[in-house]
């Protein structure tokens, strides 16, 4: 059974917006066996902008049923049916956080007929449900309606349903695997129950210990990814895993800092890249008896600690080099200067006019660290200061706390209220410090704070 949906909404990101209008229409893959529409009071006003868009007005929704009123007959509807949508994951997002708000894991198999029918029907120009009905020659009275959406959709779906046969259904609702093709023990069902939410998951061997750790914004879709990847390490996981576990984050950060976290703790096998709990290497600055800032690379030492500043550790020395060589080229700096060249006078990039001659005093130490410090704040991974980053929690109305005190990690956690009211004490008390040093948490916070720009801060 098909249950083919289209939904009208306040705006376009489920987890903030709510849903103004539904339409239900079921298929047994040979004609419509049930139907059912309806207006939803959104419990919020509908942007102007939405109203002009879809016709859907304040009076309009005023008296209509809200959410919760339908849920069981949504529930009922499409109980053991397959959720089809064109452009699925924007409608079932919607209806899965619906009842989310609720307290209920909506879950359901899904297709998209956005995808089915690029496949189907190649090389046309666009495949927006408009697009399709012009070429198709579909009537519907109303665009951005959820029922005449929806009756359009359907009628894409029967003429797709009619193009191919039933094997490339399947194939799109289970991410293109089959089911021999899956490890032991793991079946497409279970794969369907997994949660479509960002956070970590695990993937055990027989003995239940964990193989690898990984993170994503939607860990089903991603381990469907894991299993229909037949490069080396797909063969190896779906060889050795007999079990998957996860852990809902919620936030995007929070899922980076657990996952490294866990990868360090347990050590999984098919993570090797991650597993360093040390960083022995590092890049180090002081200034000479001439005012030149210079740089050095060497161990972690409590000695090399004392008597250099530390810019930036690395898993091991020759990194730190590696990296040091690059930056150096990059802003021109003297190679004898960085201690990667061992000559008494010039080094050897003054000579091929690469370095402008501060190791022989042509070039005056305030102009060469205005670039060194260029140079710093390309390669400090260090964090400074004290504050909070607050992202989404795992529900609607919960905040992740991610705290950092004197530039240093000290874990996350999650508040069940608005921060606004939240003291800085009742931040420090969510949070759960970390049971290990993570060498890779700053670099994290840092790239993603970066990358993000933005995000909620508390200073403190």
């Amino acid at each position: 059974m098909y249950a083919i949906i289209d939904v009208e909404t306040t705006g376009g990101q489920a987890r903030y917006e709510r849903i103004t209008e539904i339409a239900i229409v079921l298929h047994d893959g040979q004609r419509v066996v049930d139907s059912f529409s309806t207006l939803l009071n959104p419990e919020r006003s509908i942007p102007w902008s939405i109203t002009q868009l879809t016709g859907i007005s304040d009076e309009m929704v005023a008296n209509a049923p809200r959410f919760f009123e339908v849920a069981k007959q949504i529930v009922q509807m499409t109980e053991g049916a397959i959720f089809v949508a064109h452009n699925v994951s924007f409608d079932y997002s919607f209806v899965r956080e619906e009842f989310a708000r609720l307290g209920f894991a909506y879950t359901r198999k899904q297709l998209c007929t956005v995808r089915m029918a690029r496949k189907v029907f190649p090389g046309l120009p666009s495949y927006s449900l408009s697009n399709l009905k012009r070429h198709f020659g579909i009537s519907a009275e109303r665009s951005h309606r959820a029922l005449d959406d929806t009756l359009a959709t359907v009628n894409v779906f029967e003429r797709i349903l009619a193009a191919q046969q039933g094997d490339t259904v399947r194939q799109f609702i289970n991410h293109g695997i089959k089911e021999t093709k899956l490890p032991k023990n793991i079946t497409l069902e279970r794969l369907h129950l997994v949660p479509e939410r960002c956070g970590v998951y695990y993937l055990h061997d027989e003995k239940g210990d964990v193989l690898y750790v990984g993170k994503s914004l939607n860990i089903r879709k991603r381990l469907f990814e894991h299993f229909a990847d037949f490069t080396p390490k797909g063969e190896k996981l779906r060889n050795g895993v007999c079990d998957i576990s996860y852990e809902v984050t919620g936030s995007e950060l929070v899922a980076l800092l657990h996952e490294s976290a866990e990868i360090k703790r347990l050590l999984p096998p098919v993570n090797r890249a991650q597993r360093i709990r040390n960083f022995t290497g590092g890049i180090y600055t002081y200034t000479d008896q001439n005012g030149y800032r210079c740089f050095a690379v060497g161990k972690r030492t409590q000695r090399n600690a004392q008597k250099l500043e530390l810019v930036s550790d690395y898993p091991k020395v020759d990194s730190a080099r590696m990296h040091l060589q690059s930056i150096v080229r990059q802003h021109e700096l003297c190679f004898r200067l960085s201690n990667l060249d061992a000559s008494d006078r010039a080094c050897f990039h003054y000579s091929i006019k690469k370095c402008k001659g501060a190791c022989i005093g042509e070039e005056s130490p305030e102009t060469y660290n205005e670039r060194v410090e260029q140079a710093l704040i390309m390669m400090n991974k260090r964090l400074s200061g004290s504050y909070f980053l607050i992202e989404q929690g795992r529900t609607e109305t919960e905040k992740a706390v991610i705290g950092i005190q004197d530039g240093n990690y000290i874990g996350y956690g999650y508040i069940d209220r608005e921060e606004g009211f939240a003291t800085v004490e009742d931040l420090l008390e969510t949070l759960t410090p970390p049971t290990t040093y993570d060498p890779d948490a700053s670099r994290i916070i840092r790239v993603f704070q970066e990358a993000k720009k933005g995000m909620k801060m508390i200073r403190f």
